[in-house]
C-alpha cells in the first residue's frame, strides 16, 4: 500500500493523507482507524466499525444495504477535478481521506433493489477550520449537476443569511475559478441555476420568504449549534417529500446552545454508535476530544481536527492555546471550537454540559407513590413561567428523583420570541400552556392537590415573594409550607448539595428536557458579601424549575442527615462517601 506524504504550499496542492487507491479509500480509512494506525475519536472509531460491519451483512435480507464504490466516489472526483478553494494559493483540491469517508458512505451506500441511497441525514460534527464551507460548497455543486435529479433544489441554510452566504459565495467562487464550471452554471447574485436539469443552489435563513415553496434534493445546514428550534429544519425536512433520494447534510462546530437540535441530534448519534437505538438512515461522523486530559496532548487534537497538518498547523494551534488557556471566555471558546466540546457559555456556569448528561437515569413515578416527598414553587412574574415540583430522596443510594412541571401563559407561546419549543413540551407533559394572558396561581394549587392523591407531600417549600394568597390556600388545604428564604445562608447550603448529586450523577429527572434546559441556564454570581447565589445568564435563559427544585432541596438535603448509632450526625452522599467523609 503506498503512502503519498503532504506536499508543500509551493507546489499547490492540499494533498491526502495516504492514498493506496482512490475508490477504496472510504473502507481504507475505516479500516486504518479501527487498526489505530489513524488517531480519531471514540465515536468516529464507532462510526468506521460501523461502516466496516456493515459490508459484512450488506445485502442480506435483514439488511438491504450495499455500498457501491464507484457511486460514492463520484462526488470526490468531481470536487477534485473542478472545484478550488478560493481562499489560499492551492491549484488543486485533494480531499482527505476522512473526507473520502464522509461523501463516500453518504453517496454510496444504496438499497440492493432500489438503488437509492441509504442514508437519508448525515451530522457532520468537527471543530473549525477543517475545511467544512469548501468541501460542502463542492458538494452543494455536485448535487444539481451530477446526481441525477431534474429540478432538484439545494438551499444552504443557516440561523442567519450572512451565515448562509458564506457557503453561497464560496460555492459561487469555485465557479469562477473554472473555466469548465463557468460554462455550465449560470450563478445570480441570489441564485446559482443549473440550467441543464432546471436545478438550482440557494442561500436561505429561518426569516427566508421562499422557504415554503423549496422542494429540497440536498440540504445543507451550516453551524446548527446556533438553532435554538426546530423551526428551519422542520420546513426543510417537509420539502422534500416529493424526492426519491433526498438527503439533509447537518455540519457544524460544538456550541453553547446546550438545549437546542444540534445536542439532541450528537446524543441520537452517540445512541446509534453505540447501539442503543437502531437508526440505518442517519450518517454521523463525530470528532472531538474524548478527555480534558487531551488538552495539554496536541498529538490526540487531530480527534477534533482530522485536517490537522492541511488546513491547520499544529504548531499555530499550540501557540493558540497557550494563550487562550488563560482567559476563562477564551478558553471556554477554544475547548468549543477548536477541541469541538460543548461547554457553558458562562465562565460561572453552575454546571457543564457532561455533568448535566451524566444524570440520565429515569425510573417509574409509580415507584414513588405514597412516598414521602417535598414540594417547591417558584412564581415568578404573572406572564412568564412559573414552575412547581416534587423531590424524593432515595436514601438508600444518595439520590433525588424530581418531578417537574411549568406554566406559561399562551400570550408568550404566540410571540415565538425565544425560539423555545413549547408545544413540544406541552405535548411531552412537561409544561401547561395557559389559555390566558398571565398564570392563575389556582393552577398550582390544583397541581399539589391532584398530585397528593398520588404522593405523600409532607412540606410545600416557597419563595415568599407574590406568594401570600397560594400558600394561604395550600394551608387551607391541609399542606404544611415553609418559606424559603432567596439568601445566601439558607440557598448556599442546598447549592453546594445539589452540585454535588449532580457530579455523582445522583439526580434523577428522567430526562426532562424542559428541566435539563433550566439547569443549563443557572450560572453563579457573587453577593456584596463574596457568596455565590445562582441566577439566570440572561434574559430567555429562564431557570424556574430550578428554582423551585432548589426550595425544596434545602429541605430534602435534610433529610440525608441521621444520627448514627452514638448520636453523632452522618451524611449519606454518594460523594461524601467517595471522599471518606463518612466514618
Amino acid at each position: 500500500m503506498k503512502t503519498i506524504s503532504t506536499t508543500s504550499n509551493k507546489t499547490g496542492i492540499i494533498n491526502v493523507l495516504a492514498k493506496p487507491s482512490t475508490k477504496l479509500l472510504t473502507t481504507w480509512y475505516a479500516e486504518q482507524v479501527v487498526k489505530g494506525n489513524i488517531i480519531a475519536s471514540e465515536k468516529v472509531i464507532l462510526a468506521c466499525k460501523r461502516h466496516l460491519n456493515d459490508l459484512e451483512k450488506a445485502g442480506t435480507e435483514e439488511f438491504p444495504f450495499i455500498f457501491d464504490e464507484e457511486l460514492g466516489h463520484r462526488p470526490i472526483q468531481f470536487i477534485e477535478k473542478y472545484c478550488k478553494p478560493s481562499k489560499g494559493n492551492f491549484k488543486q483540491l485533494i480531499l482527505q481521506a476522512w473526507q473520502h469517508f464522509i461523501l463516500g458512505s453518504l453517496f454510496g451506500w444504496i438499497h440492493k433493489d432500489s438503488g437509492l441511497r441509504r442514508f437519508k441525514e448525515g451530522l457532520i460534527f468537527v471543530g473549525r477550520k477543517n475545511g467544512k464551507t469548501t468541501l460542502i460548497s463542492g458538494v452543494s455543486l455536485y448535487g444539481v449537476s451530477k446526481d441525477g435529479e431534474n429540478g432538484a433544489d439545494i438551499p444552504l441554510l443557516a440561523n442567519s443569511m450572512k451565515q448562509a452566504r458564506i457557503l453561497f459565495d464560496e460555492a459561487k467562487a469555485m465557479i469562477k475559478s473554472s473555466p469548465k464550471l463557468r460554462k455550465r452554471f449560470r450563478p445570480l447574485r441570489d441564485a446559482i441555476h443549473f440550467d441543464k436539469t432546471f436545478s438550482k443552489i440557494e442561500p436561505q435563513a429561518s426569516d427566508s420568504e421562499k422557504l415554503d415553496g423549496l422542494n429540497t434534493h440536498i440540504g445543507v445546514f451550516d453551524e446548527i449549534h446556533e438553532y435554538k428550534d426546530y423551526k428551519l429544519i422542520n420546513v426543510i425536512k417537509n420539502s422534500r417529500q416529493s424526492r426519491d433520494q433526498p438527503l439533509l447534510i447537518y455540519i457544524t462546530t460544538a456550541g453553547y446552545q446546550l438545549d437546542g437540535p444540534l445536542v439532541n441530534y450528537y446524543e441520537q448519534g452517540h445512541d446509534t454508535l453505540n447501539g442503543l437505538i437502531i437508526d440505518e438512515r442517519t450518517f454521523y461522523y463525530l470528532a472531538e476530544l474524548d478527555d480534558e486530559k487531551e488538552f495539554d496532548q496536541p498529538e490526540m487534537w487531530v480527534k477534533a481536527n482530522p485536517n490537522m497538518g492541511v488546513s491547520i498547523k499544529l504548531a499555530d494551534m499550540i501557540e493558540d492555546w497557550d494563550k487562550a488557556k488563560r482567559t476563562p471566555q477564551e478558553r471556554n471558546d477554544f475547548i468549543t471550537k477548536r477541541f469541538n466540546l460543548f461547554v457553558n457559555s458562562s465562565e460561572q456556569a453552575f454546571l457543564d454540559f457532561n455533568t448535566i448528561k451524566k444524570n440520565n437515569k429515569e425510573r417509574h413515578e409509580e415507584d414513588f407513590f405514597k412516598v414521602p416527598c417535598i414540594g417547591g414553587y417558584d412564581l415568578s412574574d404573572s406572564e412568564d413561567f412559573t414552575s412547581a415540583c416534587l423531590e424524593f430522596p432515595i436514601l438508600e443510594t444518595g439520590e433525588v428523583f424530581v418531578i417537574s412541571h411549568s406554566w406559561v401563559p399562551e400570550k408568550k407561546v404566540l410571540l415565538e420570541n425565544e425560539k423555545i419549543d413549547y408545544r413540544g413540551m406541552e405535548k411531552d407533559g412537561l409544561l401547561t400552556i395557559v389559555k390566558s394572558e398571565y398564570i392563575n396561581k389556582e393552577l398550582i394549587y390544583d397541581w399539589f392537590v391532584e398530585k397528593s392523591q398520588l404522593f405523600q407531600i409532607e412540606l410545600i417549600t416557597y419563595d415568599p415573594a407574590k406568594a401570600f394568597g397560594l400558600n394561604e390556600a395550600l394551608k387551607n388545604y391541609g399542606f404544611q409550607t415553609q418559606i424559603v428564604r432567596q439568601g445566601h445562608l439558607t440557598l448556599g447550603p442546598a447549592v453546594d448539595d445539589v452540585k454535588d448529586r449532580f457530579l455523582d450523577g445522583n439526580i434523577i429527572f428522567n430526562n426532562n428536557r424542559l428541566f435539563r434546559w433550566y439547569v443549563n441556564n443557572v450560572k453563579m454570581v457573587e453577593d456584596r458579601n463574596r457568596n455565590k447565589l445562582p441566577t439566570k445568564q440572561g434574559r430567555y435563559r429562564k431557570i424556574d424549575g430550578f428554582a423551585a427544585f432548589l426550595n425544596a432541596h434545602t429541605e430534602v438535603m435534610k433529610k440525608f442527615v441521621q444520627p448514627a448509632g452514638n448520636g453523632d450526625i452522618s451524611f449519606v452522599s454518594i460523594n461524601q462517601l467517595l471522599r471518606g467523609v463518612i466514618n
